[in-house]
């Protein structure tokens, strides 16, 4: 089951399921965090509480909806101080050569384990540790913070790229959507295809600088994915300048092109009991080994990020924008 957010032409949100083109709204809910949290008091399932609800055809196409920028990320909290937004890397059998090159330091995981770099080492921990059995805990993976639910953007919509920034790179991924219910568990709701965009430049300087590296605006969806994710998950990133294609290459995602488990990165996020506020919404990104960085590509301002997953329906695009300018130096004021 594909889920979705919307506004109609009045701005009124709307929580829908998607079939190809056609959407229905889902009576009495303008979102899925209401849905869920409905199902999880309930003791039903998400898609059982959909058809409980009652649905109703909507008059507008998805594409229509898209084309209008008013398709909303398919999970949010009315208070983005609410929706915590989160990842892990080094999570992808390709990752480490990627992140490596990017570092410029060596090349080969079958390294001495003393030349390894950081990155190096944290990648061959996930590789001995990271698929632990059913109910154990592995080892943990990197992990890093993004922002709340403010850094997010919608579908088609623009990216504000800040004017201190030295890169805005694209980072294709799957992220998982998770509500907290009342009884302080996490439930996941399901997966979105996203974009979850980084300053690689910062980040080579010093491996030091991957958590100022990563607070960059992100989006995900346009729909979310109900369900179990498939073992291999495949698609194409791409990048547009001046209406042609400047960067193209497939990627892979899933469990089978992992070296942790879904279950082990969830639960290196959730056991922190800080992050088990009930009604609280966390996007969680699972890492990526696909970089147009890593080829020598700089995107500018106009380019636009497109991340096709067919499993996932229509492709998230994204383009690349200015932000505000930042506080200039001296701003802070004493009281």
């Amino acid at each position: 089951m594909q889920l979705i957010q919307f506004e109609d032409t009045s701005g009124q949100r709307h929580a829908g399921r998607v079939d190809g083109e056609q959407i229905t709204t889902v009576n009495a809910a303008t979102s899925v965090r209401e849905l869920a949290l409905a199902a999880i008091r309930e003791g039903r399932s998400l898609a059982t509480q959909v058809e409980h609800a009652g649905t109703s055809t909507y008059p507008e196409t998805l594409s229509t909806l898209l084309e209008a920028q008013r398709v909303l990320p398919p999970l949010d909290h009315d208070d983005d101080h609410h929706c915590l937004i989160t990842g892990t890397g080094l999570t992808h059998t390709g990752s480490a050569d990627t992140r490596d090159s990017m570092h410029n330091e060596t090349d080969s995981i079958a390294a001495e384990e003393e030349y390894l770099t950081d990155s190096m080492q944290v990648f061959r921990w996930g590789l001995e540790g990271g698929r632990p059995a059913a109910g154990e805990a592995g080892v943990q993976p990197e992990w890093f913070y993004k922002g709340d639910g403010s850094i997010v953007t919608r579908p088609n919509g623009t990216f504000p790229a800040p004017t201190f920034g030295e890169d805005f790179g694209e980072e294709p991924e799957i992220a998982g959507l998770y509500v907290i219910g009342e009884d302080r568990l996490p439930y996941r709701i399901g997966y979105a295809i996203a974009n979850e965009t980084s300053d690689h430049v910062t980040e080579r300087r010093n491996y030091l600088y991957l958590a100022h590296s990563k607070l960059r605006y992100c989006s995900f969806g346009p729909t979310l994915l109900n369900g179990e994710l498939p073992q291999t998950v495949e698609g194409t990133s791409r990048i547009w300048r001046d209406g042609a294609v400047l960067w193209e290459r497939p990627f892979v995602s899933g469990e089978a092109n992992m070296c942790h488990s879904l279950e082990n990165l969830e639960y290196h996020h959730f056991k922190y009991s800080q992050f088990l506020v009930p009604g609280d919404v966390h996007i969680h990104f699972f890492g990526t080994a696909t970089l147009s960085f890593a080829d020598q590509i700089r995107t500018q301002s106009g380019d636009t990020f497109e991340i096709a997953c067919p499993l996932f329906g229509p492709a998230l695009k994204n383009t690349v924008g200015e932000a505000k300018a930042p506080l200039a130096p001296g701003s802070v004021r004493a009281l």
